[in-house]
């Protein structure tokens, strides 16, 4: 298993990690397979998309739209972040992916990209191998 941390800029954010997971793969004695990618926080998310600037800027708008800020969220009593805690329950909190020949099996357009909600923050993604077949 390994871990990778990520330092997070902005509130709401995207952040590439198809190369820090690709790079774990080699400390995995993993040829064939799959890897388990779980986020620990509840106010982040994973998924797979392509990374194409507007796609991008897409996504954030239309996920402001369906869960905005600054509403009288119960949960805001608390801390003040209930929109992110609610975006999060929107998308995934892990993935799965195919491993073959030590590469992670995307698609020509695919990317991983960790959803920060709630930055910036240092966020930790667990990467842990599903089925070894390496020698």
């Amino acid at each position: 298993m390994g871990e990778i941390s990520i330092s997070t800029n902005e509130r709401f954010e995207l952040v590439d990690i198809t190369y820090e997971v690709q790079k774990l793969l080699e400390d995995f004695d993993l040829d064939e397979g799959a890897v388990l990618i779980f986020t620990k926080h509840t106010t982040t998310a994973l998924m797979i998309n392509e990374k194409e600037t507007g796609l991008l800027k897409d996504f954030k708008k239309i996920m402001k739209e369906l869960v905005p800020e600054g509403r009288e969220y119960e949960h805001n009593r608390i801390d003040n972040n209930a929109d992110s805690h609610l975006r999060a329950i929107l998308l995934s909190s892990s993935l799965v992916v195919p491993v073959s020949n030590r590469r992670l099996e995307l698609g020509s357009w695919q990317r991983i990209f960790l959803v920060e909600l709630d930055g910036p923050r240092t966020r930790k993604i667990i990467v842990k191998p599903l089925l070894s077949t390496g020698e």
